[in-house]
């Protein structure tokens, strides 16, 4: 526990275990955890909406397996395809910022 002695905020634990912003392991960190936010926010949604992921999947051309994968935080998703389950299949709109 030594090595944390000098950390005093969450992002100085984050640059220390995972490195500087713009290295391959920080990136890897940081794509992980969108898409762990996102997973989890269409996890969220679906359910308040009151469907199940085949229902989702028949709403927006896609299939149970893909909605299930996402939700898992185990697929990759296209910006496109992230609107249309959003704004088609769960009647909710999507903004972006960038920082």
């Amino acid at each position: 526990m030594k090595k944390y002695n000098n950390i005093t905020t969450f992002d100085q634990l984050i640059e220390f275990e995972h490195g500087k912003i713009g290295t391959e392991s920080r990136n890897k960190y940081d794509e992980n955890s969108q898409m762990f936010i996102i997973s989890e926010m269409l996890k969220t949604s679906r359910k308040e909406a009151k469907i199940t992921q085949e229902q989702l999947a028949e709403r927006t051309g896609t299939k149970k397996s893909y909605i299930s994968r996402i939700e898992n935080g185990k697929g990759n998703i296209q910006l496109s395809t992230l609107i249309r389950l959003f704004e088609i299949g769960l009647n909710k709109r999507i903004g972006l910022t960038f920082l």
